[in-house]
């Protein structure tokens, strides 16, 4: 599904923030992401959703090299890609509903085909008595559920959530776990950013370890 070959990244003038990364993501497979604040963690999933482009290396994605890619084909390569921002993301002028809905919608489906879908999701994820609510009046870890309602409720093909249960109490972010890990089992690839620990233990599977901008992947 995804490929990195030697592939590296400066912010401007400066040193690299990511060095010489080599590793693949296969399909159906589930993988955290982790290392200390700083390691360059947010900066490999802005690579892996294609917002970010390297300075050097090959980046293969869906069997298409990323810097070859035009402009206009970006769109239907990120459809094929949910993720779950630090910062949520959320439409403020649309409610709870309608935010988790946009995916859907964005893709020309009728209301009438997935509004059931989307309520059950809103429910399982802890929201039904916010579900139209609007983001200004959701605390953080609302905010937090309903943005990775949104990423997923398109059954992506590869689901990027960055530290998507740090505002969560343990109970909520082991609800989320199983969620992902639902979401795997039905085929899609996930990578968890993460510096949680007792989350990783809760579900063993591949740690991408960055530290000062390289990697070592443990299976």
């Amino acid at each position: 599904m995804i490929r990195f070959d030697n592939v590296g990244v400066r912010y401007g003038l400066g040193e690299e923030v990511l060095s010489d990364l080599c590793f693949d993501i296969k399909p159906g497979t589930f993988q955290y992401l982790t290392g200390a604040s700083g390691s360059g963690k947010t900066s490999l999933l802005r690579l892996l959703f294609l917002s970010l482009q390297p300075t050097r290396g090959n980046i293969s994605i869906f069997g298409k090299n990323a810097q070859a890619l035009d402009r206009t084909e970006l769109p239907a390569i990120r459809r094929r890609i949910g993720i779950v921002f630090q910062d949520f993301r959320l439409l403020d002028h649309m409610t709870l509903y309608e935010n988790v809905a946009l995916p859907l919608r964005v893709r020309g489906y009728e209301e009438a085909s997935y509004r059931r879908d989307v309520i059950d999701l809103i429910k399982w994820v802890g929201l039904a008595d916010r579900i139209d609510a609007f983001p200004q009046v959701l605390s953080g870890g609302e905010q937090q559920r309903a943005a990775v309602a949104r990423a997923i409720i398109d059954q992506p093909e590869l689901l990027l959530a960055d530290e998507p249960t740090g505002n969560l109490d343990p109970a909520l972010a082991r609800r989320l776990l199983r969620l992902f890990i639902e979401l795997n089992r039905s085929g899609t690839s996930v990578v968890i950013a993460t510096h949680d620990l007792s989350l990783m233990e809760q579900h063993s599977a591949r740690r991408l370890v960055l530290e000062s901008g390289r990697m070592e992947v443990y299976d």
